[in-house]
């Protein structure tokens, strides 16, 4: 299934799981800013902000964390998880595109290994790198190659925009009270 698009001349924001994570760890805990998570869940349902299932899984498989719990509690939430998630397949064709061209063509199994679920994340914002950007906690490393090469790079590579945490915040205007509006 195809997600909708987000209103015409909008971005659509495609999160890395190191966002959620480290915004819930180092700067907006679930149960301290539950304002920041409230947000999230808004742009969510306005087809602004979404998280490929792939990357979710980053998250939420495995045993819990230490400091995590509040978080996977949010993101299990089947309400979040309906809005948060985007409601499409990843095309097979861009993955290995993002793959052969944004890290190397020749991979070997062990660095194949090493990228994780990246380049599905790129793969996905490559459906329409002008109206889909990706928002990273990953900083550039324009040196570093094959397995080693970082999301900016990557997708700066593939024509793709990419945001930290703290550049998306202010490009859709997080506030504490961003539900009551402009005081």
């Amino acid at each position: 299934m195809t997600a909708p698009s987000p209103p015409e001349g909008e971005v659509l924001y495609l999160i890395d799981a190191n966002v959620l994570i480290t915004a819930h760890r180092d700067y907006y805990p679930v149960k301290r800013v539950p304002e920041f998570w409230t947000w999230l869940a808004h742009h969510a349902s306005g087809e602004r902000v979404k998280i490929p299932v792939e990357i979710l899984e980053e998250v939420t498989r495995g045993r819990r964390r230490r400091g995590m719990d509040d978080l996977l509690d949010w993101l299990r939430e089947d309400s979040v998880k309906d809005l948060l998630v985007l409601d499409e397949e990843p095309d097979p064709v861009l993955v290995r595109q993002v793959v052969e061209e944004g890290y190397a063509p020749n991979l070997n199994e062990h660095e194949l290994e090493k990228l994780g679920r990246d380049p599905f994340l790129i793969a996905y914002a490559l459906v329409d790198p002008a109206a889909r950007h990706i928002v990273t906690t990953e900083v550039s490393r324009r040196r570093k190659k094959r397995a080693n090469r970082k999301i900016p790079d990557v997708a700066k590579r593939l024509g793709i925009t990419s945001h930290n945490v703290f550049q998306f915040a202010r490009r859709l205007d997080f506030r504490t009270d961003w539900s009551t509006g402009p005081v």
